[in-house]
C-alpha cells in the first residue's frame, strides 16, 4: 500500500489524500519521510501508522524500506518499547525540519482573510499568560475572525523544542527563555511585586529586604525549570526559604492566604488576584529586572500571513489587557 502523504492540508501532517504522488531524491521516495517523522516522533509503529492514517501493515512496509535505504534499524526492540538508533537520532530533527520548510513554502495560503477563515492557531503559552493576555487576544480574535480557532496548549518542558519541530504556531514566554535559533519580537514588559495575605503580620512595619529574605516563600517552578524570578534572586546572590512550591503563576495568590508567608508575583497577575482575594500587594525590597514577555514563532513561517496576523492581534490585546487595568485596583 502506497504513502498517501505526498502533500497534505496545513496544519495537518497526517490528512489522508485522495491522490498519490511518488517523489524521488537521491533514489528516496520522499513520501517515506513523512513516515519516517511519524516513526521516530512515536517510536511506535501502530501509533505512528494511526497519526498519519496508514494501515499497520504499510506502515511496517515504509519502515523496511527506510531500513533498507538507510542501511540502519532505524528503530530496534528493546523490551516492550523501541528505540531509536544512533542514526534515527541524527535524523530526526532534520527531517522535522525539512517538512516544516515544506509545509511553510509549499502548503501555506498564498494570504489570510480573517473573516472568511476557519483555521486552527497552536499557541503555546503559560497560565500567567492565559489569565492576563489570553481573554482579550479571544475576544478581538472573534471580532475580526468568529471562525478562526485556538488551540492554547500548556507549556511544558522546552516549548521551544515543539515550536521548533513545528507542532505549535506561536510560543509566548520571556525573553530568557526564548530560542535563539527563531526569530521574537517583545510584547510587553512586567514587573514583580509581594502578595501577602491581609493579616500577615509581615505587613506592619516596611517591607525590607532582610524581611523579604528571612520570610517563607511560596514559589512558582513551571515544568522542570526555575522561576524566573529564582535566576533573579541567584545574580544577586540571594536564596529564598521555601516552604511552599506550585506549578501554577496563579496559585501563590491563594496559597498564600491564612498564613504569613510571600508570594513573588507578576504585577498584572497579582491585581486580579487582589479583586477577589484577602490578599495586600506591596513592592519588592530589591530591583529586580523586568520579565520581558516575548512572541516566537519558527523562521520557516516568517511570512506566514496568519501568523502575522495573530502577532499583530497580540499587540492590540496588550492594549486592551492595559487599558483594564488601568481602570481597576
Amino acid at each position: 500500500m502506497p504513502i498517501r502523504a505526498a502533500a497534505y492540508r496545513r496544519r495537518s501532517w497526517g490528512t489522508k489524500l485522495t491522490e498519490t504522488v511518488h517523489v524521488r531524491f537521491n533514489k528516496l521516495d520522499l513520501n517515506l519521510l513523512v513516515a519516517l517523522d511519524a516513526l521516530l516522533t512515536e517510536a511506535n509503529i501502530s501509533r505512528a501508522a494511526e497519526k498519519i492514517h496508514l494501515s499497520q501493515s504499510a506502515m511496517s512496509n515504509a519502515l523496511a524500506r527506510l531500513r533498507e535505504y538507510f542501511d540502519d534499524e532505524l528503530l530496534v526492540q528493546v523490551g516492550r518499547k523501541m528505540e531509536p538508533t544512533s542514526r534515527a537520532e541524527a535524523l530526526k530533527d532534520a527531517v522535522r525540519d525539512i517538512l516544516v520548510r515544506v509545509e511553510a513554502t509549499v502548503a501555506a495560503q498564498p494570504e489570510f482573510v480573517p473573516l472568511q477563515s476557519n483555521r486552527l492557531f497552536r499557541l503555546l503559552v503559560s497560565d500567567y499568560t492565559m489569565m492576563t493576555l489570553m481573554p482579550h487576544l479571544m475576544e478581538l480574535a472573534y471580532l475580526q475572525a468568529p471562525g478562526v480557532r485556538f488551540d492554547l496548549r500548556p507549556q511544558v518542558s522546552n516549548p521551544q523544542r515543539i515550536l521548533e519541530r513545528g507542532e505549535a504556531d506561536l510560543l509566548i514566554i520571556p525573553k530568557d527563555f526564548c530560542s535563539t535559533e527563531h526569530p521574537s519580537e517583545l510584547l510587553f514588559e512586567e514587573s514583580f511585586c509581594c502578595v501577602l495575605w491581609n493579616e500577615s503580620n509581615l505587613l506592619s512595619g516596611d517591607m525590607t529586604a532582610e524581611r523579604y529574605m528571612a520570610a517563607g516563600h511560596v514559589v512558582v517552578h513551571p515544568g522542570d525549570g526555575i522561576a524566573l524570578e529564582d535566576s533573579f534572586m541567584q545574580r544577586l546572590g540571594m536564596t529564598r526559604h521555601v516552604e511552599v512550591s506550585t506549578f501554577s503563576f496563579l496559585s501563590p495568590a491563594h496559597l498564600v492566604v491564612g498564613t504569613h508567608r510571600i508570594a513573588t508575583m507578576h504585577f498584572r497577575l497579582a491585581k486580579q488576584a487582589a479583586r477577589s482575594l484577602p490578599v495586600t500587594i506591596r513592592s519588592m525590597p530589591m530591583a529586580m529586572p523586568k520579565m520581558e514577555q516575548c512572541v516566537q514563532w519558527h523562521k520557516h513561517r516568517t511570512s506566514d500571513q496568519g501568523i502575522a496576523w495573530v502577532r499583530e492581534l497580540l499587540k492590540e490585546a496588550i492594549l486592551a489587557m492595559d487599558s483594564v487595568s488601568a481602570t481597576t485596583v
